[in-house]
């Protein structure tokens, strides 16, 4: 628990941000493992054209892998060719955009956990932006589990 605690601190001031203006409670975050953690904790990446998600087109929702907090709808996924699950628009306030040097890298707007990075002004789509997002950092809920 000390070192969920630990992550949970570091987490929030790579964010800038407190515990609770993420509206994070760390009892409903799910354990992950060592590739999930390297990803979401470690803000690392998948390989290329190896994640679950890159090519999978059902309708439904995205989840973030840590918290559960609803990323994206299947209607945003679009084919980037990157290699990587590509969405030109996140659920509303479900993601929170963290410039770097040369970047800009993506998290889970409740836990901080890393999704990936976003582009803007590459035209794939209307609204000219690219989510580029890890599978690892995600779960999917198809539209037909929905009550």
């Amino acid at each position: 628990m000390k070192t969920l605690t630990l992550i949970i601190f570091s987490l929030s001031l790579l964010l800038n941000a407190s515990a609770s203006e993420l509206n994070w409670d760390n009892t409903k975050l799910k354990p992950l493992t060592l590739e999930e953690k390297h990803i979401i904790i470690d803000k690392g990446t998948e390989r290329p054209f190896s994640g679950k998600y890159d090519t999978f087109y059902k309708k439904g929702t995205y989840v973030c892998k840590q918290c559960g907090n609803p990323l994206y709808k299947s209607n945003s996924k679009f084919n980037a060719g990157c290699g990587w699950p590509a969405f030109d628009d996140e659920i509303k306030g479900a993601v929170k955009r963290v410039p770097d040097a040369w970047r800009t890298e993506i998290v889970c707007a409740r836990c901080g956990g890393h999704l990936g990075h976003v582009f803007e002004g590459e035209g794939f789509t209307p609204t000219n932006t690219r989510h580029c997002v890890n599978s690892v950092s995600m779960e999917f809920i198809p539209d037909s589990a929905k009550k």
